[in-house]
């Protein structure tokens, strides 16, 4: 039985909604029903905050009402940019129930990049934290978020009044999400409700939720994949949502613990430090307990794996316990490639760990591997409802990875030539990854879209974005940022730029090229200033010829050759 076929009863006209999905609104509405008392929100800092669903829902058609009193209309664009807590997640979805659009900012942005966003969607009001909210010179209205500044906060602005609001249809737009745009044209992602709302539920089609379950909001919410996979899919389910603050271990073991956190998200980054950490305790334990544990760990994984029994919860609890692993029923792992040996262990240890596959474009779930029936070196079985095929393949059965459903976006914002170049007029999405599909569906990834660089924390960073920072510097001459191979056994990437210095530069230090290696190095480094962590350049190399141009005077980066490693040095 498929998990959303009890929204049946609540399909027709007079009931909650009348379309093959429901929005954002109306499927809050649905769990609020079902679910009047549970718990949805809560966060342990700066203060313990808890609201039922019930209690939400209140506050979120306030809000809604108190956005018509301002002015919004249906269609308008609603920005929210802040830390997580209960207060984004409400303000978020009293968007929705104000059929507005949601324009979901990255908090950790300039002022002026954020500025700059919400300019470019033509945002008329924005749910933000009072540390930056004062940096926003738009003629735009401004209410706080975070419980620091009481004063004027998002529950100061609520109405109790009914007012007509236009709410929007499941056809129609529900957020605007960027994926890139601190220069150069943004691309805004354009997701309607059924995009978000269908891969919600087909997500489910590999996985149960109940509403018991506790999902923990670790990751920055306003990233697709943490506000899909966290966010609605608890609310769809009648679960609740514990927001955490730091993405350090020790306070992550604290939230874990004390929110009882039973499905717990995050990126490659972090499971390979826990399992690290794990990995490290036994040791220290002496060769003898650590062969032991991991002999029977091995045992564990065999039953799980192939006979879906699953004692290792059992056996392991007193480690999984002291990383406070021991109430994660699943665990999954998106946003950048794993190591099979991290997804093999925890499984071993009784964790259902899985990881899956997809991109901002698509909601973002395309691809999950089914909790009962996974495959360490896959990334994930097609869900239902999605097709997806791969187009040119080589001789190994890799090529490009196409996907058609409901979960693909409408386009980007005001870039009719952008979205062209990524889906085809039948529907046809093009991911720019290269895979291969086996009998059953499940997708090996090979290689990624070849400009974006994705880094251990799962960030995706624009070449492009990084290059266009050194073209005042008289120096350089030409310059191409792409991936290396940081660390092969956890298949991470660093960041490198390749260097074709300017003839004056070179001549310069036409005898003295470790001279010149440095001079560029300081130039790198003065730039990184400029950058957050994941985006800073690590590796130089100078390239002593030009690089080659295409007809249109473009780099043809993938045809540049081997770097001489006699040229290159760590930043």
């Amino acid at each position: 039985m498929k998990p959303w076929a009890f929204l049946d009863e609540f399909r027709g006209e007079g009931k909650f909604f009348n379309a093959e999905w429901p929005t954002l609104n109306e499927q809050f509405d649905i769990t609020a029903a079902r679910f009047p008392n549970n718990k949805v929100f809560e966060a342990f800092a700066p203060k313990h905050e808890v609201f039922t669903y019930k209690e939400a829902q209140k506050i979120m058609k306030g809000v809604a009402n108190k956005l018509y009193e301002l002015g919004v209309r249906h269609g308008d664009k609603v920005g929210v940019s802040g830390k997580n807590s209960p207060e984004w997640a409400m303000a978020y979805l009293a968007i929705a129930y104000a059929g507005a659009i949601i324009v979901p900012v990255d908090y950790s942005l300039s002022s002026e990049v954020i500025q700059n966003l919400l300019s470019f969607a033509d945002a008329k009001v924005l749910f933000m934290d009072h540390e930056k909210i004062d940096d926003i010179k738009m003629d735009i209205t401004k209410i706080v978020l975070d419980v620091e500044d009481a004063e004027n906060h998002i529950f100061k602005m609520t109405s109790p009044d009914e007012h007509p609001i236009e709410h929007a249809t499941s056809k129609e737009l529900a957020a605007i999400m960027f994926t890139s745009g601190t220069t150069g044209t943004p691309k805004g992602v354009m997701l309607s409700h059924e995009n978000l709302i269908s891969d919600v539920w087909q997500a489910q089609g590999w996985m149960n939720i109940y509403d018991d379950d506790v999902f923990y909001a670790i990751l920055p919410i306003h990233h697709a994949y943490t506000m899909l996979a966290v966010f609605l899919e608890g609310i769809s389910s009648g679960s609740k949502i514990v927001f955490g603050k730091k993405l350090v271990v020790k306070q992550i073991f604290k939230d874990l613990k004390e929110g009882e956190v039973t499905m717990f998200l995050g990126v490659p980054m972090l499971f390979n430090k826990l399992i690290a950490g794990i990995n490290k305790g036994l040791k220290e334990k002496g060769a003898f307990v650590y062969g032991l544990i991991h002999g029977l760990m091995g045992l564990s994984g065999f039953l799980k794996k192939h006979f879906h029994i699953n004692v290792g919860r059992k056996w392991f609890k007193f480690i999984l316990k002291q990383v406070s692993l021991d109430k994660v029923r699943i665990a999954i792992c998106g946003g950048g490639p794993l190591p099979a040996s991290t997804f093999k262990q925890f499984n071993e240890l009784g964790v259902d760990f899985v990881q899956g596959y997809g991109l901002t474009e698509t909601s973002p779930i395309i691809n999950l591997n089914p909790i009962f029936d996974y495959i360490e070196t896959s990334v994930g079985r097609t869900l239902p409802g999605v097709e997806e095929k791969i187009v040119n393949p080589d001789s190994d059965g890799n090529g490009l990875i196409f996907i058609k459903g409901s979960m693909v976006m409408q386009g980007y914002y005001k870039n009719p030539e952008a979205t062209a170049e990524i889906l085809t007029e039948d529907g046809w999405l093009n991911t720019g990854d290269i895979g291969h599909l086996d009998s059953r569906n499940y997708l090996y990834l090979t290689g990624r879209q070849k400009n974006i660089i994705v880094t251990e924390g799962g960030k995706n960073v624009f070449p492009e974005e990084v290059e266009d920072a050194f073209q005042l510097y008289d120096d350089i001459d030409q310059i191409v940022v792409r991936g290396y191979v940081a660390d092969a056994k956890k298949k991470v990437e660093g960041i490198m730029a390749i260097v074709h210095p300017s003839d004056s530069c070179m001549e310069q230090f036409k005898d003295n090229e470790k001279g010149m290696l440095d001079h560029i190095g300081d130039i790198i480094t003065e730039v990184n200033a400029t950058f957050p962590s994941y985006k800073k350049i690590r590796k130089l190399a100078l390239s002593m010829e030009k690089f080659p141009l295409s007809s249109s005077a473009k780099i043809q980066r993938f045809k540049i050759g081997e770097i001489d490693e006699s040229l290159t040095k760590m930043v």
